[in-house]
């Protein structure tokens, strides 16, 4: 089975990976935009997505592994608002930022960009990869 990889953003004020990390894990509550929505919803057990602080810090900080898959927000009144839930995996070695996701050609169409105001976006592989390249960080075995 293919895994997908993702990109989610959070303020580190309201919930930053030192707190995940504490947390052990989280379901990813609060998205109130139909497309990031149905990216959750497409998520699989297994999927990664990497940690972003957004507004303060603009950078890649930790990636993340989906627990479960998608299900009602317990947060929201209304059911169509969806959660998943991540564990931590790995802390960047060192965070990799906005600006120079953006300098590099080879990112050029990664939709933390291209899409700027989603909470939750797909990324390719090799985006990924090379993110994590540039946090001087591997993936820790068997995951």
């Amino acid at each position: 089975m293919a895994r997908s990889y993702w990109l989610v953003k959070s303020e580190p004020f309201k919930y930053s990976w030192d707190d995940f990390v504490a947390d052990g894990s989280t379901y990813w509550d609060g998205v109130r935009n139909h497309e990031a929505r149905n990216n959750l919803r497409s998520m699989k057990v297994g999927d990664l997505a990497l940690y972003y602080h957004s507004n303060q810090g603009k950078e890649v900080v930790g990636v993340a592994r989906v627990t479960r898959e998608s299900y009602r927000d317990p947060t929201a009144d209304d059911e169509r608002w969806l959660v998943v839930d991540f564990e931590p995996v790995v802390a960047l070695q060192r965070p990799v930022g906005l600006a120079q996701i953006k300098r590099e050609q080879k990112l050029a169409q990664i939709k933390l960009v291209k899409r700027s105001r989603l909470s939750v976006v797909p990324i390719e592989r090799g985006e990924f990869e090379l993110i994590l390249e540039f946090g001087e960080t591997r993936l820790p075995s068997g995951r």
